[in-house]
């Protein structure tokens, strides 16, 4: 294992567009550069950091440019438009990033690596849609697009969001790249969205049409970098118990058993916290430490104990 002082950050997708932002590229430089302002303050501090992110609702506004341009541009497959928002949030994490260190005068290497990520074929996943992406739609909007094919779910106060599948990821393709750059003291930005889904067929690596879940994706990047800490960084202030009832009760830490058994009652659902804690409890039973809930401009509260929750093996 690394020593404390490394780290993987999970940056969620949902923190670079707020609800009721249409997503302009000002807004998702202003939410990137308030997300890495702490990440760089953190290592200004001498934290080693490898950085991991989400990419909704960025990935349903590309798959909408899709829909909307298939009469005069041929429409790119779901596993390639995964590609596209690696390439473009990476670009501005890294461009971010970049700048907010040579204020602090830290002279340091970030470098986004496009990342592939391998899953089953034959996992159940593909049979039935459950991954939430996108924008939310009203209504109106989600019955145009539903009439299209689209599966969708309705989310609590929020809106419709599109459905596809999402299968466990397996194993990072370019690992070794990562750990290379990472060991030589690079800050690599990798395995975005989840990665690039690819099943293998005769030793042929062939693209997918799936998003995987990124925390999924982020706790086993964080296993083969041998890390003994993972940070989720979200839209939300922490873990919840009844999170859609007015009872609802922040958790300041819990251990993996009590993670376990809220998420086996139900306190966590699928598309929301669910895949955060799975993806928590998957990581400490690899041998990890600790695992940080918390949001992006609560991150170095979280890191002293004072902000988000805390689940320890």
């Amino acid at each position: 294992m690394h020593s404390d002082s490394s780290l993987l950050i999970a940056l969620g997708g949902n923190a670079l567009i707020l609800p009721g932002e249409k997503g302009h590229i000002e807004e998702q430089f202003s939410r990137t550069n308030a997300c890495m302002m702490p990440i760089a303050a953190l290592i200004a501090k001498g934290v080693k950091v490898a950085i991991t992110h989400g990419n909704g609702p960025i990935i349903g506004n590309i798959l909408l440019r899709n829909e909307c341009a298939k009469d005069y541009i041929p429409p790119m497959p779901l596993y390639i438009c995964v590609a596209d928002s690696q390439g473009g949030i990476g670009a501005m994490m890294g461009q971010s990033l970049n700048n907010e260190l040579r204020r602090l005068g830290i002279d340091k290497t970030v470098s986004t690596i496009i990342t592939h990520v391998l899953v089953d074929g034959n996992d159940p996943a593909f049979r039935e849609a459950t991954k939430p992406i996108g924008p939310y739609y009203s209504d109106e909007e989600a019955r145009i697009y539903m009439k299209m094919g689209w599966s969708m779910r309705k989310i609590p106060e929020r809106g419709w969001r599109r459905l596809v599948p999402s299968p466990r990821p397996k194993k990072i393709v370019e690992i070794e790249t990562i750990k290379t750059v990472f060991e030589r003291g690079i800050i690599p930005i990798a395995s975005g969205g989840g990665g690039i889904p690819v099943i293998e067929e005769n030793r042929v690596l062939k693209g997918v049409d799936a998003v995987i879940d990124k925390d999924l994706s982020a706790s086993l990047l964080a296993c083969e970098l041998s890390l003994e800490r993972f940070v989720i960084l979200t839209d939300v202030d922490g873990v919840y118990l009844n999170w859609e009832s007015k009872n609802k009760k922040k958790l300041d830490s819990l251990t993996i058993d009590e993670a376990k058994r809220y998420l086996f009652e139900g306190h966590f659902p699928p598309g929301s916290m669910g895949p955060k804690i799975e993806a928590a409890i998957e990581f400490l039973e690899s041998g990890g430490k600790d695992v940080m809930i918390a949001r992006p401009e609560d991150l170095i509260e979280a890191m002293d104990g004072r902000a988000g929750t805390r689940i320890t093996s």
